[in-house]
């Protein structure tokens, strides 16, 4: 059953009336992975989207390259989730190498996620694709369109834009959001400070090459080499041949040049013990150096003005998040706009989108600081570490919490705003307030069969194969689910105006119960997710004060 008022279908494609202005609710400047990936869910949430970015195509050159388990799920929840799979390799297993020998083996896919394992597909075939996507919900790129002005006032974005051929448009629009990178116009125009610092003594060279080597070349399988002020990171392209991450010194800060195919292979040869190495090159070429900052914007709103992407945060690419942050930035932010524009809930709730992105960003970069499996380390660090990596592989709790960390799966809102746990109850099993809702194996029982949305009978699925990113799940123990129960539930959701699923369902076993959560407990599933509110199926004020407070005045 669902409850609410519904946001409606995807509308046709926006576009400019006689005067030159845009018929559109939102204003996205930059078409890189997070900009298309906030378009296509605001179109899914039947916004009109306008979509600029100043080059003038998607990018042919290979840059990010991992989404992991979270950002891969996200995805999915707009629909793209399968037609990347088909478009990349996923990651199996990755050997960890020091001193020409094998200190052991770091597999992946522990964690309970239909994506469970990360997916290595080149940056430029994931732009390509979501471009593909929207242009499929009626909305195009518009290429070679420069941001150059931004102006936010109380009800709307006005903004100047210049074409190729040097003409200049006047434009507004209810809202405006920056994804176009660390040199953000939107961010600048706002005056919102992009703090941090520059990140001293790392360089990172990376390409795309074929090796000639003596390791087995198995199509999910990746290698980190370790060695005294350097790390080597090679992941298998889904097109054949790898990607080189080599994360180093920089002993000389002066050369900003990129590297040549022989510099690299030099490189690889030197950190993996393999003189005799020698790198050819692949379809999709491309060899970069690059230095970095650690910056995030003081804050990721101001008005009828966002940030997303590299223009709200930005750090060195040490664990391969950047792109996956931005991406669940996205995924965050489209369902809170979505729901302000349609009058579903208080401004107040995109401070909620700023306070937990900025969150989420500082703690990769602090986490970062301290990732010695690809940190540079001087010789005394790096024997230390090595000493202690075949010890903690060989131990299969290590694995499990790599991995998760890994995955993005435990990371958590908890102890934000909208964040709501039962008050004055000891802890119980199942996901707390801010975490994710986790992916359990359950039996989806209707509470209505005439509810289009539920299945037509009892059908052992996973739990997020049901969720929605249109609406809010409120999801229970069916064996709670008596008709008292669901009154009084529809009663206090009955006046917000967002879609609520109420949603009674069976564990598939003890098991999959202990991490559904305590059977009196109701849990309010976030469009994104997150588990909004954990409270007792005894106090359904709870459940109604919460959805009053974001459909009033935020949380």
């Amino acid at each position: 059953m669902e409850t609410g008022r519904e946001t409606g279908a995807v509308g046709g494609a926006a576009g400019r009336d006689g005067d030159g202005t845009e018929d559109v609710d939102v204003c996205v400047v930059g078409a890189g992975p997070v900009g298309l990936t906030l378009a296509i869910a605001l179109r899914r949430l039947a916004l009109r989207v306008r979509i600029v970015d100043k080059a003038p195509a998607t990018k042919h050159e290979a840059r990010a390259l991992v989404l992991w388990a979270r950002a891969r799920e996200a995805l999915d929840a707009l629909g793209v989730g399968e037609t990347l799979r088909r478009h990349g390799v996923e990651l199996d297993v990755v050997t960890i190498h020091a001193r020409g020998r094998s200190l052991g083996e770091l597999t992946t896919g522990w964690t309970r996620s239909a994506y469970a394992r990360p997916l290595n597909i080149e940056q430029h075939d994931i732009e390509r694709l979501l471009c593909e996507e929207l242009a499929g919900l009626g909305t195009r790129v518009e290429w070679n369109t420069e941001l150059t002005d931004v102006k936010v006032h109380e009800d709307r974005a006005e903004f100047t834009l210049r074409h190729e051929d040097g003409s200049f448009e006047s434009a507004a629009a209810p809202w405006i959001i920056g994804c176009e990178g660390t040199a953000s116009v939107v961010r600048d125009r706002l005056g919102i400070p992009f703090e941090g610092r520059r990140r001293t003594g790392l360089q990172v060279v990376q390409g795309n090459a074929h090796p000639t080597w003596p390791l087995v070349g198995e199509r999910g399988r990746g290698h980190i080499f370790l060695a005294p002020h350097r790390s080597l990171l090679v992941f298998p392209l889904p097109g054949g041949g790898f990607r080189f991450f080599c994360f180093r010194d920089d002993p000389d800060p002066t050369l900003t040049a990129a590297p040549t195919l022989g510099e690299l292979r030099d490189l690889v040869a030197d950190t993996a013990g393999m003189p005799d190495l020698r790198l050819g090159p692949t379809v999709t070429p491309w060899l970069n150096r690059a230095r970095f900052s650690d910056r995030v914007a003081a804050r990721l709103r101001r008005g009828r003005g966002l940030l997303a992407g590299d223009a709200a945060h930005a750090w060195a690419p040490v664990g391969g998040h950047g792109m996956n942050v931005g991406i669940l930035g996205a995924h965050n932010l489209a369902w809170k706009l979505a729901a302000v524009h349609h009058g579903q809930a208080g401004e107040q709730l995109l401070d909620t989108y700023s306070d937990e992105q900025r969150l989420l960003a500082v703690r990769y970069i602090r986490e970062m600081r301290f990732n010695f499996m690809e940190l540079p380390l001087p010789p005394l660090g790096y024997r230390a570490f090595t000493a202690t990596v075949p010890a903690a592989l060989a131990r299969r709790g290590f694995q499990r919490k790599l991995d998760l960390r890994l995955s993005d799966l435990g990371r958590s809102h908890a102890g934000g705003a909208l964040a709501w746990h039962r008050p004055g109850r000891p802890l119980r099993p199942g996901a707390r307030a801010g975490d994710r809702m986790p992916d359990v194996t359950v039996t989806a029982c209707p509470t209505d069969p005439m509810d289009p949305t539920g299945p037509a009978g009892p059908t052992a699925t996973r739990l997020h194969a049901v969720l929605g990113y249109e609406r809010w799940t409120l999801v229970l123990h069916a064996a709670r689910a008596r008709p008292d129960v669901l009154d009084s539930l529809r009663e206090a959701c009955a006046l917000f105006p967002a879609p609520i699923r109420i949603l009674p369902v069976t564990p598939w076993d003890a098991a999959e119960a202990r991490r559904l959560g305590h059977p009196d407990d109701l849990r309010l599933v976030r469009p994104d997710g997150y588990v909004g509110l954990v409270a007792s199926l005894t106090r359904p004020a709870l459940l109604h004060d919460y959805l009053a407070a974001l459909a009033h005045s935020g949380p």
